[in-house]
């Protein structure tokens, strides 16, 4: 037998992670059907050995690098819980950086916006979510994605439309205010790939060409005939491309450029507006 307390701390100690205590609570939480506030209400409390032998099963995966959103199967995103598979990119809060400046620079009023590499449907379904009146649209090239963002729009109770299909190719010519989008933006190079929660995610969510910027310049030059006049581009980067997607923007006849950071003070994303 033991506690709640000592299982999370002797847990958190074998976890090779920035976020060690946080997953090992989460696990633990799905083992026993709680919530996280349970433990602090609760934390001597004795387990069983069926929920010590469960939670152990959990345990060993993520001590073997699987992220806790795939053994978990789910991920919250905004305001959402959002199932997750190996298919996509997990959801991470960076992200919400984009759907924030999103809420803060666009008008309140019914906009038709596409989610473009939408994964999960994480960006779409957090932006419905706040403003219900926009026409949001998910796109991806990848079918298992499609799916599974339809899934979560339908779990969610969104009502999203669904493109299948290569970035905007599938999107009629001035027919968006609004082009959001996280695309794979890492170098092929980059050593990072090997390390972490990354390594059990689909390369192809994750890595570009050209230095990671081949994707960027694809949907940006794309989303020039897919824009409205006057209509935004905003897309998600690496904490040091913010100067190139700006050039970039620019050149492609973007204006109104600037870069955002995210909460950790990095630049994390960069808009633009159609002329």
């Amino acid at each position: 037998m033991a506690s709640i307390s000592d299982t999370i701390a002797a847990a958190a100690a074998r976890i090779s992670s920035d976020s060690a205590r946080l997953d090992a609570e989460l696990l633990l939480a799905r083992v026993l059907d709680v919530e996280r506030s349970y433990f602090f209400t609760w934390p001597d409390r004795q387990l069983s050995p069926e929920h010590i032998e469960a939670f152990d099963t959990l345990l060993a995966r993520r001590i073997n690098g699987e992220p806790v959103a795939h053994i978990l199967g789910q991920r919250g995103f905004w305001t959402l819980q959002l199932a997750v598979d190996p298919s996509t990119l997990i959801p991470r809060p960076d992200t919400e950086t984009l759907v924030a400046t999103a809420l803060d620079r666009l008008p309140n009023e019914p906009l038709d916006v596409i989610d473009v590499g939408t994964g999960t449907g994480a960006i779409g379904l957090a932006l419905k979510s706040e403003r219900p009146d926009w026409r949001v649209y998910v796109a991806d090239v990848s079918l298992s994605a499609c799916q599974l963002a339809q899934r979560n729009a339908a779990d969610n109770q969104m009502d999203v439309a669904l493109f299948c299909g290569d970035w905007l190719e599938a999107v009629a010519d001035a027919s968006m205010d609004v082009v959001v989008s996280n695309p794979p933006y890492i170098d092929a190079e980059d050593p990072h790939l090997d390390e972490g929660d990354v390594r059990f995610e689909p390369r192809s969510a994750l890595v570009a060409k050209a230095r990671g910027q081949a994707d960027l310049r694809r949907i940006a030059e794309q989303s020039r005939r897919v824009l409205r006049s006057g209509g935004w581009l905003l897309m998600e980067h690496g904490y040091d491309q913010h100067r190139s997607v700006q050039s970039m923007l620019i050149r492609l006849g973007y204006h109104r450029v600037e870069s955002v950071r995210d909460l950790g003070g990095h630049w994390r994303m960069t808009l633009g507006a159609w002329r």
